[in-house]
């Protein structure tokens, strides 16, 4: 058996330098002249042969991160494939980019910050039609497997689409508190008699304890954005202020953050494999590049963009300091 031409570094800091196109053949495009030079078929059995745990992503993420102290943030985003016809795990999901369904993939991402690193820990495809397991599921999986790597965060941060029961409990029962925005209809009460809607009661001025059915106490905050309407924050700590949860709030934007430069910066919905297993390895190597470019950031004070823009700025010089595309003068 013939040695392999090109390894995961190889595609992954292919994936780092490109600007637009992220695939095999272009891969093999950019490579550096030689004999051993490796063909776009090579990055097609790279991504074919590749695990599909996130051990890998683990390895790099860990020097990043404290186990004790920070936050972890869970949340998805889709990938868009709107032309894809013979693609794996592609299905249909909302999608608050476009604010309606859309087709593509959707990644569930584990996310840990302490306020300035964004350090992607873990993720997560959704494929309900093929493993019938929900993005619940999924979630609780990523949960379970943080506890395993050591984590022990203040705070586990989530949307209101991850707010159940199950969900509020398996936190709990793993020893962290959690904070999250539940939805203006979900049913609490305010003395443990009647339930009714969390928009229906008075919260004075900045929180109030109520009591959420099926699980305890929890404390509520109410916020009214400039341009929207009242959101509902929960936590299941009691003694949290109202400072703690702007502090928070604003913190678990970051995932946003995190997710608009996975698909900008690293290329991780542009992938144009069919194969569930190849797919799956894009988008690991695609958050595993981001991490270069987030230690460059963290390191030298240098932006995704910036230092993305530097590799092609130097590109850029050499041509025009002997360009090839030249016409005779015209004047």
């Amino acid at each position: 058996m013939n040695p392999s031409r090109c390894d995961d570094l190889d595609y992954i800091h292919f994936l780092v330098a490109a600007q637009r196109v992220f695939t095999c053949t272009e891969a093999a495009r950019c490579q550096p002249d030689g004999e051993d030079r490796p063909a776009h078929d090579a990055f097609t059995r790279l991504l074919q042969r590749q695990p599909s745990d996130t051990e890998a992503l683990w390895n790099e993420a860990r020097a990043f991160v404290k186990l004790k102290g920070g936050l972890l943030i869970l949340d998805d985003t889709t990938l868009d494939k709107p032309y894809s016809e013979r693609m794996e795990l592609v299905t249909y999901h909302w999608s608050g980019k476009h604010h309606r369904v859309v087709k593509g993939i959707s990644l569930l991402s584990l996310l840990w910050t302490d306020g300035r690193k964004l350090v992607p820990s873990d993720f997560r495809l959704y494929d309900a039609p093929v493993s019938g397991l929900t993005k619940n599921d999924r979630f609780s999986e990523m949960l379970e497997k943080a506890r395993e790597r050591g984590f022990n965060p203040d705070y586990v941060l989530f949307d209101a689409w991850y707010s159940s029961l199950d969900n509020l409990k398996q936190v709990r029962e793993l020893g962290w508190h959690f904070f999250t925005r539940l939805k203006e209809n979900r049913l609490v009460s305010p003395d443990r008699g009647r339930n009714v809607p969390i928009s229906s009661i008075e919260i004075l001025p900045d929180w109030r304890i109520v009591y959420l059915k099926g699980f305890g106490f929890i404390k509520v905050f109410r916020t009214v954005p400039k341009d929207g309407d009242a959101e509902y924050w929960a936590t299941d700590d009691l003694s949290m202020k109202g400072q703690r949860r702007e502090e928070l709030s604003h913190q678990g934007w970051g995932i946003e953050v995190y997710h608009r430069g996975i698909k900008q910066y690293c290329g991780v919905e542009r992938t144009q494999v069919r194969k569930a297993r190849a797919i799956i390895s894009h988008i690991l190597m695609s958050l595993r590049a981001f991490l270069r470019l987030e230690a460059y950031r963290l390191s030298r004070g240098i932006s995704w963009y910036q230092a993305k823009a530097n590799i092609i700025r130097d590109a850029m010089r050499t041509y025009l300091a002997h360009p090839i595309y030249l016409f005779n003068p015209t004047a």
